[in-house]
């Protein structure tokens, strides 16, 4: 076991401190994380060695057959690269339990060693900076089985009622090469991709994009699917079955016209027809916040699998079983919406199409998607109702660890999901920290479409925070991102003939944290400005303590009220 001391992570927060004035979590991060161990593989998948940096990945053309009875894959894939640095040896990735039969380029055969999951290509000549290459990985072998998917990734073998297989992939945090080599590592995406999977004669094999074509391979059916935009890795997939097909059009605010396609076992087609004409008032939602849905070319699929779900682009997993809510309940019993629809969908915006370049950095995928959820309700039913949507979430935020992981490790191994709904609870905190709803849905709306079909960082969204609003926020990421615990609003109450008099501060782990507050009568919330460890004053004119409140339905703190000369 390789203990590493977080230099990568250091590396980071060090720029953050560089960049944004105040944002000092380095110590922070490093405490938390210090005791934890990782390994040569995890830097291996984690790290952007030179090996990686060197090259960048904007075309793959993957080829599989699917042997079903012995759960068996072979194939290849061409890598088309561009060349960014002088190199002899490039970085590629394929689990261990998956051989390599052979690497070429053109006529020529390769030499490779293999280390883990990952494997090394050596050139006989150096590959100058600013050509174009192109390689092919052979391949072949029993691709892992999901213990418990999707959290768990992996091939899925399953059967439907009628004894028919059924077969998916999920494998986002594992990795895409668990079942095909590539360049695993968010940070870079291919400009376009086709999918070739060929499967036993009779089944339907349902992959990202657009189906170009099908061609008979031997006793298989041959199926090829082109990506036309840039996808992350780990949403390539594959879904085979004895799919029913059936398809509607969402029409958007410009008039453009959307092909909605839906892939689902034939004795679900009557049910899913009913219940999925909700991805109309989704996709509505989704563009009144963002704009259209970011995949247009390639059209929008839902594809009914044996596993919950996953936000496979163009190709959406879904595994919900036609109900309300998360498998009928986590969400307010009044409501009547699809939890996977709404939330594999809007991973489609924060995900798929807005990416984070490290999985440390996945509440850009999960948080943004979680609030997404919200706006859902904002948008289908209420105001009101999104609060109340929002706070039946928040017993699931535990409060254990800080919302950004380690860097450059690969980090995935999270206690619990506070990525998704603490980072959700900052955004709805930010949304009323801003104070202006005109302005924050013009954030919004500018950050995702200047940050579509791209990578971003965590500093990337918060120096568009700051220059946007012209407040500097850095220190309320910097509380909410970077250490597990809530601020805490401590305030004493004192009645006065004129009112009610507060005197309020923060009380968290940075220093200067200035979030302001909404507090007093809830019918007319008064703002004030808090600060760490400064006890400030306010009179609330004609309030009653028994009528006092702090706000905490729109921001993320816990309240603390203290006796009036206590002070700690």
């Amino acid at each position: 076991m390789i203990h590493i001391r977080f230099r990568a992570l250091l590396r980071y927060f060090w720029l953050l401190c560089l960049i944004l004035p105040g944002f000092t979590a380095i110590h922070a991060q490093t405490d938390f994380y210090n005791t934890y161990s990782f390994t040569q593989a995890d830097t291996l998948r984690g790290m952007l060695r030179p090996e990686r940096t060197c090259y960048d990945v904007y075309y793959y053309d993957l080829f599989v057959r699917v042997k079903v009875d012995r759960q068996w894959i072979e194939g290849y894939v061409d890598i088309y690269y561009k060349v960014l640095a002088d190199f002899s040896t490039l970085q590629l990735d394929l689990y261990a339990n998956m051989a390599i039969e052979k690497v070429t380029a053109g006529d020529k055969k390769l030499d490779f060693q293999r280390r883990g999951d990952a494997f090394f290509v050596q050139f006989e000549n150096t590959q100058p900076k600013g050509s174009t290459g192109q390689l092919r990985v052979y391949y072949f072998g029993a691709p892992r089985v999901a213990k418990n998917p999707p959290w768990d990734g992996g091939f899925v073998w399953s059967q439907d009622d009628k004894g028919n297989p059924w077969v998916g992939v999920a494998c986002e945090g594992d990795g895409a090469s668990l079942w095909w080599p590539n360049k695993d590592h968010l940070s870079d995406e291919p400009d376009s991709m086709s999918i070739r999977i060929s499967v036993p004669a009779g089944l339907t094999c349902i992959a990202n994009g657009n189906l170009r074509q099908t061609i008979p391979d031997g006793n298989m059916q041959r199926f090829d699917w082109f990506v036309s935009y840039p996808i992350n890795n780990y949403n390539v997939t594959l879904n085979i079955a004895k799919y029913a097909h059936f398809q509607d059009v969402y029409q958007a605010k410009d008039g453009g016209k959307l092909a909605l396609d839906y892939y689902v076992l034939a004795y679900n087609k009557d049910k899913a027809a009913s219940h999925f004409k909700q991805v109309q008032r989704v996709l509505a939602a989704f563009e009144h916040y963002f704009g259209k849905y970011p995949f247009w070319r390639d059209g929008l699929a839902l594809v009914e699998t044996p596993y919950l779900g996953m936000e496979h682009q163009s190709a959406i997993a879904y595994g919900n079983q036609y109900m309300r809510g998360y498998l009928g309940g986590m969400i307010p019993p009044d409501m009547d919406w699809d939890y996977i629809i709404v939330h594999e969908t809007g991973h489609e915006y924060f995900g798929n199409s807005v990416s984070c370049n490290d999985i440390a950095e996945m509440w850009i995928h999960e948080s943004f998607t979680t609030y997404m959820e919200a706006l859902y309700v904002e948008y289908a039913y209420s105001y009101a109702d999104a609060i109340r949507y929002l706070n039946s979430q928040r017993p699931f935020i535990r409060n254990q660890e800080p919302i950004l992981g380690p860097m450059g490790v690969n980090f995935d191994n999270w206690q619990g999901s506070d990525h998704y709904y603490k980072g959700a609870w900052m955004l709805h905190s930010l949304r009323h920290a801003i104070g202006n709803d005109e302005q924050w849905w013009a954030l919004l709306k500018e950050f995702y479409s200047r940050s579509s079909y791209s990578n971003i960082t965590t500093i990337d969204f918060i120096t568009f925070v700051n220059n946007f609003t012209g407040t500097n926020f850095s220190s309320f990421f910097e509380q909410y991102l970077t250490y597990p615990d809530m601020p805490v609003f401590q305030y004493q109450l004192q009645q006065k003939d004129e009112g009610l008099k507060l005197r309020y501060r923060w009380k968290c782990d940075v220093p200067g944290f200035d979030m302001p507050m909404l507090v007093g009568d809830p019918t007319r919330y008064t703002r004030i400005q808090p600060i760490t460890g400064e006890w400030r004053e306010v009179v609330l004119e004609g309030l009653k303590i028994k009528d006092f409140r702090v706000a905490t339905e729109l921001f993320y703190v816990k309240k603390q009220e203290l006796k009036p000369g206590k002070s700690n």
